[in-house]
């Protein structure tokens, strides 16, 4: 909602520059769409080392108690 109210104020103050952004905006989140997918794909591989490391202490520690 906020965004929305900034760019009708950008609207009224510089309009060539507001409709600008609105055409540009998913051309830019396009671009960045996969540098998204690379981190997710990233912070999946490294959770999985995370959890094949800390296996032995977890397996070593016992049972928990609730």
């Amino acid at each position: 909602m906020l965004t929305f109210l900034l760019w009708c104020i950008l609207l009224i103050l510089c309009w060539p520059l507001a409709f600008l952004a609105v055409v540009l905006y998913p051309i830019l989140w396009l671009l960045l769409l996969p540098f998204r997918i690379v981190g997710i794909a990233v912070e999946g591989v490294l959770g999985l080392l995370r959890a094949i490391i800390f296996l032995p202490a977890r397996v070593l520690s016992g049972p928990r108690h609730a």
